[in-house]
């Protein structure tokens, strides 16, 4: 049985996963580096152990000292969080090494997932719907223009290790090809130090849905329904709501068998996100799957009812799901904003620094998710999301009203942040109607920013 939990991360992330455990009487351990010392996370753990400097490559990433501050403070589990070290098949793998339990699924599988052309033949292999295009894995612009021609122009050109939106480029024609090729795969050599790329035809206006599913170690699986997703700016998501309005029950049923299928196949443990491209023709494509919880899962427990980090703690911890795919019900509409310390005027310049003052809104159907506090310091190291704000209603349409009433509480001085973007979003006509998919925030954005104080 978990007694204790060591959380490999930081920020609000941290502070969710130490409140679940509270609640479900597990101690906990938080790590935090040299720049995170005041951090809240730090503050409301049972302990907290100082694990290098302020960059992330000295601390937070830093598997060898996470795993000795683990076997010191007697820590049974490792939680780690999103980002970080969350989707890294050997820290797992040490983490098994060492006999803790890792509250994820298993080093293979994350590795096997993580390699987007072995995940795209075993997604293949389910029958799971995916995007025409390599079968293997690309090194030179050569051998990618010809495949290129063969899936059919535009085509999108990805790193086969990357994530986040970089390594990525589209090709409308064969005339871009080749420059395409080559900015991707330096930019998948800095980030991820490997140049190993693949393609696929470029789905065109898709909605960008993503399925949460649960499995646990006696193969178990099932969905919680899904995630729109599909306001995003540079590939960062912005906006997540569930349920989907363009997706039908019939629909709904027939991804999330697909999610299930998918999850099998690879043989998962633990929570998960099946990603899906949805064409306005109801065809969908299988993107990829993201092996650690995501940073929208409040959405999905709000109209679930279901604690995802705690399912997460029972799961590695060798409990069965104490629930089946007929008692999952949405109930309700969910919709998360990411509050950001960074400047939309000044193209989205993030804005470390001190904040002198705050005000949070609350009420009934308000959740905040954050670490930040009066008089915390923003560091310029990580990653610049301050808080999600999720708000819950009977009706999608009540709850955008919702979500613009808690933007407009929001009190934070001493920094910039997006939240009035965020309120020019959730105002436009076209979000408010249903009516968009992952090109909104490019189509928009001038427009969005003509309207947002700064």
């Amino acid at each position: 049985m978990i007694r204790k939990i060591l959380i490999a991360n930081r920020g609000e992330i941290a502070v969710r996963i130490i409140r679940a455990c509270r609640e479900m009487g597990i101690e906990t351990v938080a790590v935090y580096s040299e720049a995170d010392k005041e951090a809240l996370h730090t503050q409301l753990a049972d302990e907290a152990v100082c694990i290098g400097p302020a960059p992330s490559s000295d601390s937070y990433l830093n598997m060898e000292q996470i795993i000795s501050a683990t076997i010191i403070s007697g820590a049974d589990a490792i939680h780690p969080g999103f980002g970080f070290l969350s989707e890294n098949s050997r820290f797992a793998e040490l983490c098994e090494q060492c006999n803790i339990i890792f509250i994820g699924p298993g080093a293979d599988v994350i590795r096997s997932l993580g390699d987007k052309s072995q995940a795209r033949t075993t997604m293949v292999q389910a029958n799971v719907p995916v995007i025409p295009g390599s079968d293997h894995a690309i090194y030179d612009a050569e051998e990618g223009a010809k495949i290129a021609e063969e899936t059919g122009y535009p085509v999108i050109i990805k790193a086969a290790l990357g994530g986040g939106g970089k390594g990525m480029r589209v090709a409308q024609t064969p005339d871009e090809f080749e420059n395409a090729f080559h900015t991707a795969q330096s930019e998948a050599k800095a980030a991820f130090g490997d140049g190993t790329m693949y393609l696929e035809h470029f789905v065109q206006h898709p909605k960008h849905i993503e399925f949460q599913i649960l499995a646990d170690k006696y193969g178990n699986v099932i969905h919680l329904g899904e995630r729109d997703c599909s306001i995003q700016r540079n590939h960062q998501k912005l906006v997540e709501e569930s349920p989907c309005m363009a997706i039908s029950e019939e629909l709904r049923a027939e991804m999330g068998a697909a999610a299930v299928r998918a999850a099998k196949a690879a043989h998962y443990e633990n929570a998960g996100t099946i990603e899906f491209l949805l064409e306005k023709t109801g065809k969908f494509y299988f993107m990829e799957m993201n092996t650690r919880i995501q940073v929208e899962h409040p959405v999905t427990e709000w109209v679930t009812g279901i604690d995802l980090i705690k399912a997460q703690i029972r799961i590695a911890d060798g409990e069965k799901l104490a629930i089946k795919q007929e008692d999952v019900h949405l109930t309700g509409h969910a919709i998360e904003c990411r509050i950001n310390a960074e400047n939309p005027a000044k193209n989205f310049r993030p804005c470390p620094g001190t904040i002198r003052d705050m005000y949070l809104p609350g009420g009934k159907g308000v959740r905040i998710d954050s670490a930040i506090y009066s008089g915390y310091s923003v560091p310029p190291y990580y990653d610049n999301m301050l808080a999600k704000l999720i708000v819950f209603a009977k009706t999608r349409k009540e709850a955008v009203r919702k979500m613009q009433c808690a933007l407009g509480e929001i009190i934070i001085e001493g920094i910039d942040t997006n939240v009035d973007y965020q309120y020019e979003i959730m105002s436009h006509p076209d979000y408010q109607d249903g009516n968009f998919d992952i090109e909104f925030v490019a189509e928009k954005e001038q427009e969005l920013l003509e309207n947002t104080e700064v």
